[in-house]
């Protein structure tokens, strides 16, 4: 007698539910790029998507209780001179997000908490390096501010994002690469490429430490890090038909397992959750999301289900465990975006009767604290990412921090000037020479005559004297004056213009109160005699016809005649 033994899994019962509409995110404009990314990333804090825009390139970034209708006009991340291909938000800090574009430059974003009020155009830091556009972008997962990018001139590039600095510049590859992926401490690297081949590389010097061909199919390939080391590929064969794949670090040419799925031709986005070992296969014009289960027993990568939806996705992401709701067994939550700009939200739950914690679903997961710093990262050191139990509901213990950038002093500014220009004292001055608030050098003499070479030499007195930019402290004094010279000047004009301008118009409104329609050839008035050398004309004095109209005369003879002659008043022009 034959039978059936079914496979024990906690994960078997695994369902996708849709939130209701009003629940999920509308009117979103999602980006058309041809391009092979998600277009979605998101964290606990905002849900951010790469959307089109006029003149550029933009994201949206939504908090999770905007829910609705989202206005057309609704403030947009939109620094990019071309269009945004990839956008990665920081596992260390939920505020702040990368993003690469057509432009080739990579943009570091400071999100305020609540969301974005009116368009973000400045970034916290540029990262400028590659030659042709970016299109991906991953942060460390256990290294605080060191960020890979990966470009069209088949560059990797690491960067420290809090000195804006290259790190490590990794040109081993002979074409575009398609994916790239941190193992779980972050001292392995596993990269897919246009030649069909998959390498895993050292990041800190960019040796190729294993290569193999990955799928025979010509389309676009992704591999990710499993937790413990194995390494779990998606592709095409020769047939366009497509597949995935597990592979062992040491063995990549030899794969574990290979299936082939179906015949579509939409790219695969494995999306892994490493606490529960589950993966779920998103194609991008696909109506399904397909998950696994990785195992140590045969076949190791095991069919659970699938969720079927009635129209095709263009962009998804996939919420960290942090942001997943414990109360109900919520093991994942998607964000699936179709064409007529609806953000679904898709929630995968395990059934159980019991409301208390289920620490066998549940077991410690990534923190939102990094374990090391980028020094130490690119000096040799290797940790794993930092824990916490979601025991009681995540509570981040981060506190809120803004992202610095310290730029790192340029060396040129430290450097001697030539022959003839002011000297550089640093030894005696307590410190290296500064520079000046535009970036030009500091010189500071102590009281020591300059030697040949014609520097500068110090007064009598033994006082400092400071050359800033090459402009000794008495040439500056000189050229203040003639500045505040010039400026009374000005202000002097300014006055008798504004003088002249208020006789006027107290006379016309004269005349006007007294329904006066013609005036003679003259002019307005007959000009009045005038004293000094002014040759301005001064306004008539017309008889007053009421008390404001007096007042208004007595004011104006007050002010001047606009020439400059002031008749009841004490002050100068330049102290007017």
């Amino acid at each position: 007698m034959s039978f059936r033994v079914v496979r024990s899994s906690k994960f078997r019962h695994v369902f996708g539910q849709a939130l209701k509409r009003e629940q999920c995110y509308d009117n979103i404009r999602v980006s058309k790029s041809s391009w092979d990314s998600t277009f979605c990333a998101v964290n606990p804090k905002f849900l951010a998507i790469i959307v089109e825009s006029a003149g550029g390139g933009a994201f949206i970034v939504l908090p999770h209780n905007k829910v609705g209708r989202i206005a057309a006009d609704h403030a947009l991340v939109g620094g990019h001179k071309g269009p945004v291909l990839d956008i990665a938000w920081c596992p260390h800090n939920d505020n702040v997000i990368a993003s690469g574009s057509e432009d080739c430059v990579v943009k570091v974003w400071q999100i305020p908490d609540g969301g974005l009020s009116r368009t973000l155009t400045e970034p916290v830091v540029d990262l400028v390096y590659h030659q042709r556009r970016v299109g991906l972008v991953l942060w460390h997962p256990s290294a605080l501010n060191v960020l890979l990018t990966a470009g069209s001139d088949n560059l990797i590039v690491v960067w420290n994002v809090g000195t804006g600095e290259v790190l490590v510049r990794i040109d081993c590859h002979p074409d575009t690469i398609y994916s790239a992926c941190w193992n779980w401490d972050g001292s392995q690297l596993v990269t897919t490429c246009k030649d069909k081949k998959i390498r895993i590389l050292n990041p800190r010097n960019g040796e190729v430490l294993n290569e193999a061909l990955a799928h025979e199919g010509s389309k676009a390939t992704r591999a990710i890090f499993l937790r413990h080391g194995l390494i779990f590929t998606t592709g095409f064969n020769r047939s366009s038909e497509r597949q995935y794949s597990l592979r062992a670090p040491d063995a990549l040419g030899d794969p574990i397992v290979m299936v082939d799925l179906d015949t579509s031709n939409g790219v695969m986005f494995p999306l892994y959750d490493p606490d529960t070992n589950l993966i779920y296969l998103c194609g991008k014009g696909d109506s399904v999301i397909r998950y696994f289960e990785v195992t140590p027993e045969h076949p190791y990568v095991h069919y659970i289900s699938q969720f079927q939806t009635p129209d095709s996705q263009r962009a998804i992401g996939m919420m960290p465990k942090r942001g997943c709701d414990v109360s109900t067994c919520e093991v994942a939550r998607f964000y699936r975006l179709n064409n007529g700009g609806l953000c679904q939200v898709i929630s995968m739950t395990v059934p159980r009767k019991s409301e208390l914690f289920q620490e066998d679903l549940y077991p410690d997961t990534l923190a939102d604290e990094a374990s090391i710093s980028a020094e130490d990262w690119i000096s040799g050191a290797d940790a794993d990412p930092q824990l916490i139990s979601l025991k009681g509901g995540y509570v981040s213990q981060a506190q809120s921090t803004t992202l610095t950038v310290t730029k790192k002093s340029n060396v040129l500014d430290k450097m001697a000037p030539k022959s003839g220009g002011p000297k550089t004292l640093s030894a005696s001055t307590g410190g290296s020479a500064g520079a000046s608030a535009n970036g030009s050098p500091v010189t500071v003499n102590n009281g020591t005559s300059g030697g040949g070479g014609g520097g500068s030499t110090s007064p009598a007195n033994g006082t400092q004297q400071i050359t800033i930019g090459g402009v000794s402290e008495q040439q500056f004094g000189e050229l203040r004056t003639k500045f505040e010279e010039e400026f009374r000047k000005l202000k002097a004009i300014i006055v008798k213009h504004e003088n002249r301008i208020r006789s006027l118009e107290a006379t016309v409104k004269a005349m006007t109160d007294r329904g006066l329609t013609e005036v003679d050839g003259a002019g307005l008035a007959a000009p009045a005699a005038t004293t000094g050398t002014s040759s301005s004309p001064a306004p008539a004095s017309l008889p007053p016809t009421s008390d404001e109209t007096a007042a208004q005369q007595q004011q104006v003879a007050a002010a001047g005649d606009g020439g400059g002659n002031y008749r009841n008043s004490t002050l100068e022009p330049d102290e007017v």
